[in-house]
């Protein structure tokens, strides 16, 4: 099989992470403590270069290349700037933690970038075989990310969680291919598409598989009842990979959802539908309920994180090309909104000491009125309030759902939004109203104040001007 010099360049995202990531761990074993720094300089680098080869890339047309296993096109170049993107937000944030930590060193990069890689390899699948791949090379990474701190009890046991029912949730997503291939032949994307509208009927064997599919994506997406691992790994794992884990992985877990469902499984849709609507409101309910129980701010935003999922995929389900528009608008921003949430932990720990819980946030803008400012933008997006861009994300999938006459679910949504709204407002009231647990000063570096206020004034600005992102979610996708 040849590869012409065009569809290298096609390629050149995957290939020059990949290279810079073999390149940054050769270093990392190197260099001694007094350059340790070189590692998250590298890895920035490498980020900020990838995101701009691939949005180099979003206007060229689609191509398939290497046989069928991988697809190019404006969707794909358009996820992978914004996973790049995201990971330099993390990145920077990870730095500031390990810094004040001590704890990790710079293979928390390394593996991070081999994450991105996979991340990568699932957006621009065009083959089950590929998919699959990039997933697993995407969850290895983050199953070692999780256990980074082996002095951690927490941490081990939430990697060891993460890891038996990663694994679970790998295998019966691995059946349902089987049974997918089984049922049509093949394991390219647009042959199965084919084969499955060619069918008259819908075959018992692909149904059964849609079921086993369905289920290792909500597991991916950490969809109720498949939700058990989040909230553990989230609390469990150092705040420097839950900050990773609960944003660019989003967007990677919208792109297997459109090119498992949408793409291949389009002829299935009223099948896929029904399930959906059941994730997405369960998620939406036991998501926003849920964390109103929390006093762990790490376990509140994972909740939250699950209440979102659940309006992710009421976009997906719409089954419209509005409606994936909106859903890839809500992962974007969804994850640049994550980042910063786990960045205010950050900010407010100290060495030895993570302040994840609710207490530590109190009394917040005595201690620095700019930095309750930023919380205060970014837990008004999360609850969706105008005009911050969680409410234009919000605003698209409800339209989109109600554009397909599915209006009794878009108040369902609406109706839980409301509630969870409650915590979120929680977190505001004790930044705000409430006395200082301790009066020492926020020891925070250039870096991380750069970081956070960027964060957050870009949610705002996302708000007050939606419409470039959201026109290009729409273009991406004509």
């Amino acid at each position: 099989m040849s590869i012409t010099l065009s569809e290298y360049l096609l390629l050149s995202p995957e290939i020059f992470v990949l290279s810079m990531a073999c390149l940054i761990l050769v270093v990392e074993a190197f260099v001694g403590d007094r350059y340790r720094h070189a590692s998250y300089v590298l890895s920035q680098l490498t980020l900020l270069a990838a995101a701009l080869i691939s949005g180099s890339l979003i206007d060229t047309g689609a191509a398939v290349l290497l046989g069928g296993m991988y697809v190019h096109d404006p969707m794909a170049a358009l996820l992978k700037t914004s996973v790049f993107l995201v990971t330099v937000g993390a990145f920077a944030y990870a730095r500031s933690y390990i810094t004040a930590q001590g704890g990790l060193r710079g293979e928390y990069y390394v593996l991070g970038l081999f994450a991105v890689l996979g991340m990568q390899v699932m957006i621009s699948s065009h083959s089950l075989l590929t998919l699959y791949l990039g997933l697993e090379l995407l969850s290895l990474s983050l199953y070692a990310m999780v256990a980074f701190d082996r002095d951690s009890a927490t941490a081990s046991e939430a990697a060891m969680k993460y890891f038996v029912l990663g694994a679970l949730a790998s295998g019966m997503l691995l059946y349902g291919m089987s049974m997918l291939y089984g049922a049509t032949g093949s394991l390219d994307i647009a042959a199965i598409a084919e084969a499955i509208a060619a069918s008259s009927e819908r075959s018992l064997v692909l149904v059964f598989g849609l079921c086993f599919i369905v289920v290792g994506l909500a597991f991916k997406f950490g969809a109720v009842p498949f939700h058990m691992w989040v909230p553990d790994v989230y609390h469990g794992a150092p705040t420097a990979v839950t900050l990773f884990i609960g944003s660019a992985p989003k967007i990677a877990a919208f792109a297997m959802a459109m090119r498992l469902l949408a793409e291949s499984m389009g002829g299935l849709m009223v099948d896929w539908q029904g399930m959906l609507v059941i994730l997405a409101v369960l998620s939406l309910a036991i998501g926003n309920v849920v964390a109103i129980a929390q006093t762990n701010m790490k376990r509140m935003l994972a909740y939250s994180t699950i209440s979102h999922v659940g309006f992710l995929l009421l976009g997906i389900l719409s089954g419209t090309e509005a409606g994936y528009s909106a859903a890839m608008f809500y992962a974007i921003t969804y994850a640049v909104m994550a980042i910063g949430g786990f960045g205010v932990i950050i900010l407010l720990s100290r060495a030895g000491e993570e302040a994840d819980q609710l207490d530590d946030f109190k009394g917040l803008n005595d201690r620095s009125p700019w930095f309750a400012l930023m919380m205060l933008i970014l837990m008004f997006s999360m609850a969706g309030v105008p005009p911050t861009v969680g409410f234009y994300a919000k605003l698209a999938v409800l339209q989109a759902v109600i554009d397909v006459d599915l209006l009794w679910l878009a108040l369902v949504a609406v109706f839980f939004s409301i509630i969870g709204a409650f915590y979120y407002i929680r977190v505001i009231k004790l930044m705000y109203f409430d006395a200082p647990v301790s009066s020492e000063p926020l020891e925070i570096n250039t870096d991380l104040q750069i970081a956070i206020s960027t964060n957050s004034l870009l949610v705002l600005a996302l708000g007050l001007f939606p419409g470039a992102l959201l026109t290009l979610c729409n273009s991406v996708l004509a």
